[in-house]
């Protein structure tokens, strides 16, 4: 295995997996609901959609970031809060450039501002919960 090359005080191969966390996988989550938002808007249930992607695609999102950490080193909460944030950045860049410009969509709803606020706590709740799979027993006084 290669030493990971230090370039000034940034370690490189830490900076890599770092943008796989967030900007890869968080583009990648958001494709995949913007690809199924897609094919619901010309459905008879576009007008629930919001509702329906975030039932279906909650738990695939916990599944994938789950699956995504669960064999990386204990990272501290501060890592997965800050991967909650570059998530929802994206997904807020991301809607705006492609649903509001786009399809010159006005509609906020409150859908809307939950899927923001999951899209937050995803990877903070499965890093909790990583991070306390992980954490030794605490020993029993005999």
């Amino acid at each position: 295995m290669r030493k990971a090359q230090k370039s000034g005080w940034v370690n490189t191969s830490y900076m890599k997996q770092l943008i796989k966390d967030t900007a890869f996988l968080g583009t990648l989550l958001w494709l995949i609901g913007y690809i199924a938002s897609l094919v619901l808007f010309v459905s008879p249930y576009a007008v629930i959609m919001g509702w329906i992607l975030l039932a279906v695609f909650t738990p695939v999102t916990i599944v994938i970031a789950y699956w995504w950490f669960r064999k990386r080193e204990q990272l501290p909460l501060q890592y997965f809060a800050g991967i909650g944030v570059v998530w929802v950045l994206i997904a807020v860049v991301l809607d705006y450039l492609f649903i509001v410009l786009l399809f010159q969509a006005t509609y906020y709803g409150v859908d809307v501002f939950v899927y923001y606020a999951l899209t937050f706590l995803i990877p903070v709740g499965v890093g909790l919960y990583l991070n306390r799979c992980r954490a030794e027993p605490v020993k029993k006084l005999v």
